[in-house]
């Protein structure tokens, strides 16, 4: 028995060599957390998030993109997004929490639980949300909208202008780090044009919208489409479907990469903390297949 016993020590035993070498703890983790709130410009699959996410943070921040399509400032809080936002903004063990805020693209709208008043509520519900994230001992970021890539004989149609002006006005007066998105965007596109501003879509567009972009004034936006996918198998596995469409307000891949380096590029001048964890380009994997 004794022997049995033994035989087993030594056999969970370090090696000699194991033994010899200096062992010390891991130092404690300071990682950042930034928080995305806003609407589909930048939600998954149709803005900016999950590129600034994916290719623009180092591994020491955690960055959760809760951008949601068809959101306002008044849906978002509504339909309980915002409550979700908040408990993980209070989520200890970081050195510090970020939230980046960007609304105003369906706070334009004419859809009754999204709308609101340009000058009043609008504004009010930033007000609401810039209190509550410094509440929860997080740091607000107000982001500007992302410009839609409308063309009016040739120039950029920046319908978010005025909304971007009152983000403006309460990054200033609440002393908020602003990441002028709208101007920043906009210059950007304005430097495309409309023809190369379509290559930013999630779609490419039909000859009659190319056609359309040629001449300088782009069309009014089609419906929304309906899917024409079939509904997914009944078996295990994935069965969400996203559907992709061209239009003048969401973006695809070249889309998304583009906003995503200008908002890490802003950030980094509003927020200097946070400089040493954002990438200025979005690191890619150069695979290499060898025959």
């Amino acid at each position: 028995m004794i022997r049995g016993l033994l035989g087993l020590a030594c056999a969970f035993a370090l090696p000699a060599n194991a033994q010899e070498r200096a062992r010390t703890d891991a130092p404690p983790l300071e990682p950042y957390k930034i928080i995305l709130i806003g609407d589909s410009t930048m939600a998954p699959h149709s803005g900016w998030g999950s590129a600034f996410c994916g290719g623009h943070v180092k591994s020491s921040v955690a960055c959760l993109n809760l951008g949601r399509g068809g959101r306002s400032t008044r849906s978002y809080r509504a339909e309980g997004s915002w409550d979700i936002a908040l408990a993980e903004a209070r989520i200890p063990g970081y050195r510090a929490r970020y939230v980046l805020i960007q609304f105003a693209h369906n706070d334009q709208s004419s859809k009754p639980e999204r709308w609101t008043d340009e000058k009043t509520e609008f504004p009010a519900n930033l007000r609401r949300f810039v209190t509550e994230v410094r509440a929860a001992g997080a740091v607000p970021v107000l982001l500007t909208p992302l410009t839609r890539r409308i063309f009016r004989d040739g120039k950029l149609d920046n319908n978010l202008a005025s909304w971007s002006d009152e983000v403006r006005k309460i990054a200033a007066e609440m002393k908020v780090p602003l990441v002028d998105l709208n101007a920043r965007s906009a210059a950007a596109v304005s430097k495309l044009g409309a023809v190369d501003a379509t290559k930013l879509a999630q779609e490419p567009p039909d000859p009659k919208e190319m056609e359309a972009a040629r001449s300088g004034t782009t069309l009014p936006p089609k419906p929304a489409p309906q899917s024409d996918l079939p509904p997914p198998p009944d078996t295990q596995g994935p069965r969400a479907t996203v559907i992709r469409k061209f239009d003048y307000t969401h973006v695809g891949e070249a889309g998304a990469d583009l906003f995503a380096r200008l908002v890490a590029q802003d950030l980094a001048i509003a927020v200097p903390e946070l400089s040493g964890q954002l990438l200025p380009e979005a690191a890619r994997p150069q695979w290499v297949i060898r025959r």
